[in-house]
């Protein structure tokens, strides 16, 4: 037997049904789902019930929860998959990557922590175990004495071209093999733009 819907739930269905009867008619033909009541008939998607997401809000948020876990989870098997091949984790993985990409190899340890989503004191375990393994080293900066730069080493610097050439390998099978090329550089394009418009002020 099914559950009895709370007030929230039935009122999304009851949007939703408008959505979709007023996309067969005013709308876009053969719209069948709320989201299309989002593109075509902004008017039927505003119905909703007092403290309750309209059904075009629902599949809004549902749709980029969706782009969040896809990209979110590809990132961690990815990481996963590379790391499983040495003897670094996937967070470590993401700071070798990085740090090769950076002019001269190296960045303040704020940066690496911004990477990483992580605290200080979780960012400095990351950098610790990659300065026992000899891929990186601490250097403090020649401008700000306060500030730490997270450095690659020779080691590291090799060890890092390997894992990237892993990591690009996985990205073509797991990735482009499965959207294309051309999926690939348009997910490039969309993201980046959402990327230019977190910029702080001034482009900070």
């Amino acid at each position: 037997m099914a559950a009895p819907e709370d007030g929230c739930t039935a009122a999304v269905r009851a949007g939703g049904s408008a959505d979709r009867a007023e996309g067969s008619t005013g709308c876009a033909e053969g719209s069948s789902a709320a989201t299309e009541g989002a593109v075509g008939c902004p008017e039927a998607a505003a119905v909703r019930a007092e403290g309750c997401p309209t059904a075009t809000d629902v599949a809004l948020l549902e749709g980029w929860h969706g782009i969040a876990r896809g990209l979110g989870g590809v990132q961690e098997e990815l990481s996963a998959e590379v790391a499983r091949g040495s003897r670094i984790d996937p967070a470590a993985v993401q700071v070798l990557w990085f740090l090769l990409t950076r002019p001269g190899g190296a960045v303040p340890m704020n940066q690496v922590s911004r990477l990483l989503g992580f605290s200080t004191a979780g960012t400095t375990k990351v950098v610790d175990r990659l300065a026992e393994l000899g891929l990186i080293e601490r250097r403090p900066s020649p401008d700000d004495r306060r500030v730490t730069f997270a450095a690659l080493t020779p080691h590291g610097r090799e060890a890092a071209g390997d894992l990237a050439a892993d990591l690009a390998r996985a990205l073509r099978e797991r990735v482009v093999g499965v959207i294309g090329e051309e999926g690939f550089t348009t997910l490039v394009t969309l993201t980046g733009r959402l990327s230019e418009g977190t910029a702080g002020p001034c482009g900070a």
